[in-house]
């Protein structure tokens, strides 16, 4: 049971019902038991009703839905709650990997401008790492894998390259755009992108 209850699989909504957040059933409960919280009951697109602690508990289980046994008897898990009193759309940035790098730099070597397939480029650090270089947003960049052996531990400047332009972090954004329907919850979708 604990295993259930610790797994982000209950997604949040602000007031204004935009995704926000992905919890674990544990966290969705204190919050509608504390009433900071509503669980939404989705029977489809035009029968979502928000239900309060109280109202959600005596809810019946129906064979799609995951529940937890307690000693008032099975309550059901919510698939999406909404948090009562919050407005915001929390901002974020990408998580520093190669990937975000990529795709920040274009798919493109920083010191040639050639498009590269995945395969062919790696994470270049401007200042090597050796020399006190950092993984961070403004030290790396995406480069081909030649031009990267051939920088090896030197500056760009020590290596004869030219950045095409210097790295910087990519903006940030709402976090609706890293919440993505990944766990198959089909009530997840009138609120999250695929």
């Amino acid at each position: 049971m604990s295993d259930v209850l610790n797994k982000a699989s209950v997604l949040v909504l602000n007031r204004n019902w935009q995704a926000i957040n992905v919890r674990t059933p544990a966290d969705a409960f204190c919050s509608m038991a504390a009433g900071t919280a509503t669980a939404l009951e989705v029977k489809g697109e035009e029968d979502i009703r928000p239900l309060t602690w109280a109202e959600w508990i005596q809810l019946p289980i129906r064979p799609q839905d995951s529940a937890v046994l307690t000693v008032r008897g099975p309550i059901r898990i919510p698939n999406v709650i909404v948090a009562v009193n919050y407005t915001h759309v929390p901002l974020r940035r990408p998580t520093l990997n190669a990937r975000a790098i990529r795709e920040r730099d274009g798919n493109r070597c920083q010191y040639t401008g050639q498009l590269l397939r995945t395969d062919e480029g790696s994470i270049d650090h401007v200042l090597p790492r050796s020399r006190g270089g950092k993984d961070t947003w403004d030290n790396c960049v995406w480069a081909s894998k030649d031009i990267n052996n051939h920088k090896g531990n030197r500056t760009p400047h020590e290596a004869g390259l030219k950045l095409m332009r210097s790295p910087r972090p990519p903006a940030e954004l709402p976090v609706t755009a890293f919440i993505k329907n990944y766990s198959g919850i089909a009530d997840w979708k009138f609120f999250v992108a695929d």
